[in-house]
């Protein structure tokens, strides 16, 4: 009986949608970020942990082959030196396995009469590991106790992939190649679904940089989404120990995915670092937005979550350092009114009843169903969606945001579904009238972008917006007076924020 040969459409559909695959262009950006050094020693040897498309390891190889020219003059020689004895590489799937052989040894197998390395086996230095998730017992059902997916998902027939990544399936991740690496860099898969309509995907990119830290190579460079910054299921601990962990000396983000990713939309966009093992001190962290570059040395760790824009970290130093207290604590948590989101109600009002908002419209339900929050509902107050109105968190064709999808002052008997959060409650119209002014202000929607990585807009991103007597009305003239900004941060404020009627 023949060997299964499953058909490439088949393998092809059933790829991770996360796995993202990298350009040259992309690669070597990150690549530029190595010493120069490295690419004339012998002995450094490179690891991907995630191969795709094998793009990492063959631009390494082009510029080891450059930089050894002198020690090893002969052009194959010096290939093969490099091919079998400094890249290395563990491919995500079988599919990809291919691919990468493909890339760095021009054969499908590497001791193929095309490679051009002499191995003995098909594989080479790209070890396509098959692995299995290890099952612990939740009481909400089984869990791989490396990625947390659950049992009733992944556990899939043998022709599909499972997604047990041999890099950080393992507690002996060393043992893979029995030896100790340079450098470790990639694109690692960015996330597992966890089932179900709507359900949150549980992130995995960071495990492979912690299994990665574990290793201690010289150095680490990966591509990731930048959701860690402040959010991300799961990723609370992995903020904390990446924003103290002073050996991250350079970091490169992108507000808009699409500029590492055309064809890719990454929530709240990607970044990608150098940890520099024995080399601590402050980061060079540059901060892209569209066609405009800010580059500053700054620590990390001066708040509990990254402040991406460097402008921004300037700006918000300044006020925190003339008002303390901020608009936290006047926004409700999510679903306020514990109204789901596909709540609709009666079309028309009725004796009794209350008016629900809803993402298309509003609707009517009786008032003793409201548990909730129950004070809110005779109060003036303002709703605001709980998502941004930009697509994956992505900025215009512009480059700019508005953030806000929409604003609205509710009256006295009107609540919203889980669609929208609530700010402030008020018993005259003047107050909730002034706060929706100040949230449509440029100032402050720019303040909230700050803490922004995802669609999702909660009550923490509104941490470093000041509160205002909203018996008061303001304007972005008499805030930006207000607290000192200069020409070149209102400029920077005017170009990233959409005006908002």
């Amino acid at each position: 009986m023949s060997k299964h040969n499953p058909d490439i459409l088949t393998c092809l559909a059933n790829l991770s949608n996360d796995e993202v695959f990298t350009s040259p262009k992309v690669a070597n950006k990150i690549l530029e970020n190595l010493p120069l050094e490295i690419w004339s020693n012998p002995e450094a040897k490179f690891l991907d942990p995630a191969c795709k498309s094998g793009v990492f390891l063959r631009e390494i190889t082009k510029r080891l082959i450059n930089g050894l020219e002198k020690k090893i003059p002969n052009l194959e020689e010096r290939v093969n030196h490099i091919l079998k004895k400094q890249v290395f590489g563990l491919p995500i799937t079988k599919l990809t396995s291919y691919i990468s052989k493909r890339t760095l040894y021009l054969s499908k197998h590497a001791n193929g009469k095309f490679s051009i390395a002499e191995f003995e086996d098909e594989d080479g230095n790209l070890k396509y590991i098959e692995k299995e998730h290890t099952w612990e017992a939740w009481a909400s059902g089984a869990k791989c106790k490396y990625c947390g997916v659950k049992r009733d998902l992944y556990l899939r027939d043998k022709e599909l992939e499972s997604y047990a990544y041999s890099f950080i399936h393992n507690d002996s991740p060393e043992d893979l190649f029995n030896m100790k690496f340079d450098v470790i860099i990639g694109n690692p898969p960015y996330q597992m679904s966890t089932g179900g309509s709507g359900a949150q995907a549980i992130p995995i990119y960071d495990k492979f940089v912690e299994t990665a830290i574990k290793l201690k190579p010289r150095f680490i460079s990966m591509i990731i989404p930048s959701r860690w910054f402040s959010g991300g299921m799961g990723l609370n601990d992995f903020r904390k120990k990446m924003l103290n962990d002073k050996r991250i000396r350079i970091m490169v983000d992108y507000q808009n995915s699409k500029e590492c990713f055309p064809d890719n939309s990454i929530s709240g966009g990607v970044n990608y670092f150098l940890w520099d093992r024995d080399n601590e001190g402050e980061c060079a962290f540059t901060s892209n937005y569209g066609n405009k570059t800010h580059v500053r040395k700054r620590s990390l760790s001066e708040f509990n979550f990254l402040i991406r824009d460097n402008i921004g970290l300037d700006i918000i130093r300044k006020i925190k350092s003339k008002d303390k207290e901020s608009l936290e604590k006047e926004v409700s948590s999510i679903n306020p009114f514990d109204i789901k989101t596909s709540f609709r109600g009666n079309k028309d009002s009725f004796q009794n009843s209350i008016k629900v908002f809803h993402s298309k419209g509003y609707g009517y339900m009786r008032n003793d169903l409201l548990k909730n929050n129950l004070n809110l509902l005779n109060k003036y107050k303002v709703m605001l969606s709980q998502t941004t109105s930009e697509h994956a968190g992505e900025p215009s064709k512009e480059g700019n945001f508005k953030l806000f999808a929409k604003l609205k002052v509710l009256n006295p008997g009107e609540v919203s579904t889980h669609s929208y959060l609530i700010i402030g409650n008020y018993e005259e119209k003047i107050y909730a009238d002034n706060l929706a002014k100040y949230l449509k202000t440029k100032f402050a929607r720019f303040l909230v972008l700050q803490t922004i990585s995802s669609i999702h807009i909660t009550k923490s991103n509104f941490m470093f917006l000041p509160i205002q007597d909203f018996s008061l009305q303001f304007d972005d003239h008499f805030l930006y007076e207000k607290y000192n900004l200069s020409f070149s941060e209102i400029d920077h404020i005017e170009t990233l924020i959409k005006p908002m009627l």
